[in-house]
């Protein structure tokens, strides 16, 4: 029989191990469900890289940098994953749009799009730090 610091050692581990085996399965399985296939036979992924690579020749010096400073709030953890899913967006507005080059105003408004609610604080924090002027994305927020 396990008694004294031991046993709640143990008993510690096991729910430390539990918890991190859920966590990584969450995620592991919002991943999965994003891959999927849905009615038109192409997944969210498989989307959000056909309007990245699509409107690679698009983007710009000072455009990349506008996008490289907006995700700078993000941990840099999962920072690649969030560039690129705002990059999907944002593609997927130029090319909607028909647009010649990703402008300033395609970044801001494929950010807010592709962005949860929770972070949008961040976000016009950002734009004010830049001096950009939100008004005309109040709507989008």
């Amino acid at each position: 029989m396990l008694n004294g610091w031991f046993m709640w050692f143990i008993l510690l581990w096991t729910v430390f191990l539990i918890s991190a085996f859920g966590i990584g399965g969450y995620f592991m399985f919002r991943k999965f469900l994003k891959k999927m296939p849905k009615e038109d036979g192409k997944s969210v992924m498989d989307w959000e890289e056909y309007y990245v690579n699509e409107s690679r020749h698009l983007w710009g010096d000072e455009e990349k940098a506008l996008l490289e400073d907006l995700v700078s709030p993000v941990p840099e953890l999962f920072r690649d994953v969030a560039r690129h899913k705002i990059a999907g967006k944002i593609g997927e507005l130029a090319l909607k749009e028909k647009a010649n080059k990703i402008t300033e105003e395609l970044v801001i408004r494929g950010y807010i799009q592709a962005t949860p609610k929770r972070d949008h604080k961040f976000l016009r924090k950002k734009l004010y730090e830049n001096q950009i002027d939100v008004a005309p994305y109040n709507h989008l927020f």
